[in-house]
């Protein structure tokens, strides 16, 4: 069988550093908000070509924080792509602020920028993009409307890690960037971890405060705010593996090339590799008509797939209220979305023998 993903496989390289860098921040004596963590900060920053960035808990987290520190009024609405992990959006929900989904583009299957304008009213704040798959959403046009209406701009990179837009980085075009750092993500800690990365002082120095209780200095609380920091020995550890990013971002682009020229399936709808060198590959999610007997078939052919994912946010029951809305584009993605293996770890004979047998397949 060939795995969806191995994570033994994709941090097999990195054990003895991660051991060593582990073994380094134990024998320091200081786990929490330490050198470790300063040192990640300032690389990860300077990776995403941004001038700040801050370790949080999580990416959930990442987005929460960043709304927290915009103190947006309460009932204000937020832009949201409707195709998207429920992540994006729980934030928005917790703080009592209104999501508004737009429907996505279905060629790239992001927020259609072509569609935000009519859902933008007085009480809208923001938008919120969500980078899914590992492709920046279309930030000029967003950023446009934005400016046009005194919104900020707020992008959910988790699946974008090294992942370009016009030649800027993901992470340093919108007003803030909530990354994730889970360990199936293409930079992945071995437990939950999150950053932001922002160009804006007020708000990185606000964040600061906020994922530390509120407080910078010990015991003086100027906010309310969470406990959500990036522990010293996930901050190790991803500066351990930081190095190593572009080089497996290569990878994926490597292995995305041959499933967009070799594979010849009819009725299977690649996704757009216009641009195959920038994006970041985090998945390659193809759409078929008959979804369930195309995974049973592979699986029959000992390949793991997945499903990113199989149940739009507004057909959840943590959202029973919107259950009545209708989006025709998001509920066709989501019936017919299949994610192929795709990560540094493959083979080229593994590669070969996935694009064979997804050719091979009959309805």
């Amino acid at each position: 069988m060939i795995p969806f993903l191995d994570l033994n496989q994709i941090n097999k390289p990195y054990i003895q550093a991660i051991e060593e860098a582990s073994l380094r921040v134990l024998r320091s004596g200081w786990y929490i908000l330490g050198n470790e963590l300063k040192s990640f900060e300032t690389a990860f920053a300077r990776y995403c070509q941004a001038k700040y960035c801050i370790g949080v808990a999580n990416g959930l987290d990442a987005i929460g924080l960043i709304l927290r520190a915009y103190d947006f009024p309460e009932g204000s609405e937020i832009i949201v792509p409707g195709n998207t992990y429920i992540a994006s959006v729980l934030p928005v929900s917790y703080l009592n602020l209104r999501p508004v989904f737009v429907e996505p583009d279905l060629c790239s299957m992001l927020i259609d920028p072509s569609k935000i304008e009519e859902k933008i009213t007085s009480d809208t704040k923001a938008i919120l993009c969500v980078d899914l798959y590992g492709r920046s959403c279309e930030m000029k046009e967003i950023l446009s409307l934005a400016k046009k209406y005194n919104l900020k701009v707020i992008t959910d990179a988790a699946q974008a890690h090294g992942a370009l837009y016009d030649g800027q980085k993901v992470g340093s075009i919108a007003d803030a960037t909530a990354f994730s750092f889970y360990p199936t993500k293409n930079l992945g800690a071995l437990g939950d971890a999150g950053a932001v990365t922002t160009n804006d002082p007020d708000l990185a120095e606000r964040i600061i405060y906020l994922r530390n209780y509120g407080s910078k200095e010990r015991y003086k609380n100027e906010f309310q705010g969470i406990n959500s920091r990036l522990d010293e020995i996930q901050a190790a550890i991803l500066k351990v593996k930081l190095p190593f990013l572009e080089t497996e971002n290569e990878r994926r682009r490597s292995i995305a090339r041959r499933y967009l020229a070799e594979i010849k399936l009819n009725d299977l709808i690649l996704p757009p590799g216009d641009r195959i060198n920038f994006d970041a590959w985090h998945l390659f999610v193809v759409r078929h008509p008959d979804r369930g007997t195309f995974i049973e078939f592979l699986d029959k052919m000992g390949i793991q797939t997945n499903v990113h994912y199989p149940l739009p946010i507004h057909k959840q029951k943590a959202y029973a209220e919107i259950n009545h809305y209708h989006f025709p584009i998001t509920e066709e993605i989501h019936r017919q979305v299949v994610s192929l293996p795709l990560n540094p770890v493959l083979t080229e004979e593994e590669v070969t023998y996935i694009i064979e047998a997804v050719n091979q397949y009959q309805q």
